[in-house]
Formats: structure tokens, sequence, C-alpha cells
């Protein structure tokens, strides 16, 4: 059959609704849009010019800004409302999208319609696709957009068609580039979105028992030689006793670096039945919290739930292609079997962003390893615990926030306790976040010189000694931490491959930690980070 390349050009609504789930153990298809009177008629115009090739298939690419390099949702809710109005066609076939980027990505090509006629042919040929439609956007005046498009023959790359229209601007965000970051204080930024309907107390406890495991992967990881900030972020939803005006959903804590405070707000969730708007959560996510604009920061969500994908008044597929321009991967986590998730378009949500999709046994039973160094690391976790010393006016009463969040880890067993203070002694953010109330973090991190503490500011006993004594005392806690720190490193690198072999002996479950790590080695690669191994 003849390859055909089309590109067209067409006007789109707003209007999106979400298709039904396809059958169990399918994989989902794109979405189903809501009809459009000119996106319609633009659909049909292509389609009749290739009906007389019955059963052909089509690759719809994205639809990048005529400049280049604008950072926009554009260009994929292009391509995605294109996607579906062409799939109404039965005498199509529609490449799926999560193919497309997989090959897109083999062929190191741009999922856009920037490429050249040599590159054209191969990915027909790759794809299977006889047809491959693409175009361009320019924004214009009060909020609408003009899309280019052209029809190329994959084999001889002849332009065949070329048409143009103005179309309502429905993305909300500007394609601006964004600055790079290639500075020496690499970040990363991660929102956990946790689904607190009820039957998901499985999931919270994987969660609150995970989260150390899971921050201490980040923690191996460097970029032009440093080891990164890490920032993370919870979202609750689903949960009936949220706000039926916010969608049931509840931003936690915004972006902090003090992840006792998000250990603390894990703890303290509860479950109750609610409406699960996974698409309303993303979007707020995306929206509400503080991103980094840079472009080689590694910004990710990941979101746990069970119920379907499609629920809620927000488009998942729109939520999505915002993420996407603002650089962060979805990562979508189905509690129950991989095919009912599939059924539920979880994989649809994660490959409209670029993320994983995976499944977990969220009623499995936390399943830890005990290693031999995990005793002397939970006293050496106690000892650090002793170095804090209160400074300002909130000194004390974030230092006693502290010791409760603590005792929280504690009483989750040693495992857990092993893994928060290996955080504590190894990653840089940790001082940086505890800096503002302890003055042992603040000298250690920086942020403070040891001439440059008020005596005003410190606890009683130390305001009665006189300067050397003071200097004496801050300094020895600074000695205390380093050595404490240095023995907390040196075990936890031998825990680490203590549990590195137990774990391949293992038969455990899939869990939340499992499900987040793979993702997170794979995707911060991805943004130039390199993991010990």
């Amino acid at each position: 059959m003849k390859q055909i390349f089309f590109s067209i050009t067409f006007a789109l609504s707003p209007a999106v609704s979400q298709a039904a789930a396809p059958a169990a153990g399918a994989e989902a298809p794109a979405l189903k849009s809501a009809p459009s009177e000119e996106l319609s008629s633009l659909a049909k115009s292509l389609f009749k010019g290739l009906k007389k090739n019955k059963g052909m298939k089509l690759a719809v690419l994205e639809f990048p800004y005529a400049g280049g390099g604008g950072v926009s949702a554009g260009p994929a809710v292009v391509q995605e409302r294109l996607t579906t109005e062409l799939a109404q066609y039965k005498d199509l076939t529609l490449i799926e999208r999560a193919l497309l980027t997989k090959v897109l990505a083999e062929l190191k090509l741009q999922a856009s319609g920037a490429i050249d006629d040599d590159s054209v042919k191969k990915l027909g040929r790759t794809l299977g696709a006889d047809a491959l439609v693409l175009g361009t956007l320019n924004d214009l005046k009060d909020g609408r957009a003009e899309v280019n498009a052209r029809a190329v023959d994959t084999e001889t790359g002849k332009i065949l068609a070329a048409a143009s229209a103005a179309i309502s601007r429905t993305w909300g965000d500007s394609p601006v580039t964004p600055p790079k970051d290639f500075g020496a204080k690499p970040l990363v930024q991660v929102a956990v979105l946790l689904d607190t309907s009820n039957s998901m107390d499985g999931l919270i406890n994987q969660a609150r028992t995970q989260l150390w495991k899971i921050v201490n992967e980040l923690v191996t990881a460097e970029k032009s030689g440093s080891r990164p900030s890490i920032e993370v972020a919870l979202y609750e939803y689903g949960n009936s006793t949220l706000s039926r005006d916010s969608g049931w959903v509840r931003q936690v804590t915004p972006f902090t670096a003090d992840l006792d405070k998000v250990s603390s707000a894990l703890f303290a969730l509860r479950t109750n039945g609610g409406e699960e708007y996974c698409g309303q959560v993303i979007k707020d996510a995306v929206e509400g919290l503080k991103w980094s604009p840079k472009t080689d920061v590694y910004k990710a969500i990941f979101i746990a739930g069970n119920e379907p994908f499609t629920q809620g008044p927000v488009s998942f597929s729109e939520a999505a292609a915002e993420a996407k321009a603002k650089g962060i991967f979805v990562n979508t986590i189905y509690c129950g079997s991989r095919q009912q998730g599939l059924a539920q378009q979880w994989k649809t949500g994660a490959d409209l962003a670029d993320g994983d999709y995976t499944n977990i046994d969220q009623s499995a039973v936390n399943y830890e390893i005990a290693s031999p160094q995990d005793d002397r690391i939970a006293q050496l976790s106690s000892q650090l615990s002793d170095t804090y010393v209160a400074y300002g006016a909130s000194g004390a009463d974030r230092l006693e926030s502290k010791k409760a969040a603590v005792a929280e880890v504690r009483g989750a067993g040693k495992a857990v306790m092993a893994e928060r203070a290996a955080f504590q002694a190894a990653a840089p953010s940790a001082a940086r976040a505890d800096a503002s109330w302890d003055v042992v973090s603040a000298i250690e991190s920086g942020s403070l010189k040891k001439e440059e503490v008020e005596a005003d500011k410190l606890p009683a006993e130390l305001r009665k000694l006189d300067d050397k004594a003071r200097a004496k005392y801050i300094d020895d806690k600074l000695a205390e931490r380093r050595k404490i720190k240095e023995e907390i490193n040196r075990l936890q690198a031998e825990r680490r491959a203590y549990l590195a072999a137990e774990e391949k002996k293992s038969s455990a479950s899939n869990t939340l930690d499992k499900a987040m790590i793979d993702s997170i080695r794979r995707q911060a690669k991805a943004r130039g980070y390199s993991f010990q191994q």
C-alpha cells in the first residue's frame, strides 16, 4: 500500500469528554473528545482523501510552535484531539500514542512535525504507518492560535496538500522557552498523589513506611558533581471528608525539603469513602505547586489509586498534557491487577505525559528485610537527634516537632528508622531544611557563620555561657554530628549491599517503593543524573 504523509489545518472546541474504559486486558485507546463542528468537518475532509485505501494506518504527531522551543500544552492537545476525531472512522487504524512515543525515542526523533524527508520515511516504515499527520502552531491575538498543516507522501517526500485555520486556544500556558539549569545545585521535585478513599489504608501504610527508602534512592543520584536538593509535595484525593468544591482534593504539603514534615503528614492521613477524580488532582498539582521552570530539573508526579482514571469533571488527558508542557513526568500506580488498571485507563494517563504505568498490591503486608546494620544505625539516629540546638523564635517548637516525627518513624520499625537516618546523614538538603531553626544545621549548611550566631536566639542554658564556652559547645556538637554521619554513611553502604543481595532472593509482592524507584532511576537519568550502582 502506498505510504502517504498527511498534514491538515483545523479548528477545535475546548469541550472534551473521556472515553468509556476498554475491555479488561486491552490497552486503552486515545480518549474521545466531545463533538466539534469545525474539527469534525476537517477530520471528515481528511477521511475523504483516505477512504479509497481502507484499513489505512495513521500516526498523529504533535503540532509544535513554528518558532520551536515553546513549552506549551498546545502541541499535545492538538495531537490528542485530532487522534480522537480520526479514531471515530472505522476504516482508519490509529497508531497508539505509546507505540509512537517509543519508536520516536528509538529513532531519536522529536514528537513533532519538525522532521525531514528521510525521517518521515524511516518513521513510516518502522511504525508500519501508511500516513503521518503533523503540522505547526502559531499564537494569534485574542486567545486564538493558527494551525498550519501539510500532506506529504512518505515514499517521495512530496507535499500532497496544505491548509491552515485559526482555532480557539484552549490551553492555558504560554509557549515560552524556560531557562536551563546547569548550575552546581541540581534539584529534584516529586509530588505524591494518594487516593485516601475507603479500602486504601494499605497504600497509605506503604507510603508511611517506604517514604525514606524512596528518597534515599535520590540521595544516590548525582549531577555535575553534586547531589540534588530534594523537594516532596503531598496531595490526597477521593476522601469524602474533603471539600466537594475542591473536587475532593487537598494539598497536604507544598514542596518542602523538610521530609520529616511529609512523614508526619502521612501518619496523620485517614481514609474515608469518596469520589476519586484523577484528572482533578493532577491538574491541581500541576497548577498549585511551585514547579521549577528549569529544563533539567527532574520533576515527577506519582499518582496512586484504584478507581477508573476517567472520573471527574477535569479531562485527565488535558491535565497530563499540561504536566508534559512543564516537563513533568506523570507516573500512574494502580492498586490492583495490571489488566484492570489497563481497562480503567491508568496506562493511558501515564503515556500522555511520558510517565510509567505500574500496578501494586496495596494490601500486601509490608515486607522488610532486617539487616545486620539496623540496630546500630537506629542507635546513631537517636544520637544524631541530640545534636540539634534550637535557634530563633520557632526553634523550640520545631525541635519538638522533629522529635515527634522521629518517634513516629521509630514506631514503624528499625528498617524504616535506618532509612530515615541514612537520609539525614547523606542528603545535603536535610541540613538546609533544618537551618532555619537549628544553629548546628545552619552552620553546617553554610547559611550561618559561627561568628554570626546571636546569643539571645539560643536556649537559656547557652545564653548563660560566656562567648568562648558557647562557641566550644557549638563546635563540639558540629564535630559530634560529623562523626555520627560518617558512621551512618559507612553502615548504610554496607546495608545497601546486603539488602540488594537479599532482595534478589525475595519473591515479595510489588509495592509502592519498587514502583517509584524504578521510574525515578529511568526518568532522572533522562534529566542528566547518574546513580550509584
